[in-house]
């Protein structure tokens, strides 16, 4: 009976929160720069500031379908500019997560326990062969994460 239970329970990775290093800001730079490399001069100064010109430019490489599902760097770079959008206009702020599967970037929402994970929110969608929409996945995410922010006050 024992063994069933313990079976039955499953452990939770502890998590080690931490701010991004010098390297961790870099790659993170490297991926944003990868995107920004598709937009006019003219669009880097008036569009991609903006939080929906952020989107429109993720709509835009997604349905131009610029990266293949195999490209999972390309992808996780359209996850580094959506979760831009989290900190500009939520205030998440990037973090380094660890735990005993690894370190990744994620965004946390002030010192709560909030996390998003959005290197990957693109990613796996694409490489599940879904259609992704940039705006709608930004909505349905901020309104689950304004709904645990409202939880903690």
């Amino acid at each position: 009976m024992l063994l069933l239970l313990l079976l039955g329970c499953q452990m939770v990775a502890a998590q080690e929160i931490s701010p991004l290093s010098k390297q961790d800001i870099a790659a993170l730079d490297a991926q944003r720069q990868l995107i920004r490399h598709f937009l006019s001069p003219r669009d880097l100064q008036d569009k991609y500031p903006t939080a929906v010109g952020k989107l429109g430019t993720l709509r835009a490489l997604l349905e131009a379908r610029r990266f293949r599902p195999e490209q999972t760097y390309e992808l996780q770079a359209l996850g580094v500019v959506l979760g831009d959008v989290f900190v500009q206009e939520m205030g998440f702020k990037w973090v380094m997560v660890s735990d005993e599967y690894g370190r990744d970037p994620a965004l946390q929402y002030r010192d709560s326990p909030i996390l998003l994970f959005p290197l990957t929110m693109i990613a796996k969608r694409i490489e599940r062969g879904e259609t992704v929409d940039a705006f709608a996945l930004y909505e349905g995410i901020a309104e689950q994460a304004r709904q645990r922010i409202r939880a903690l006050q």
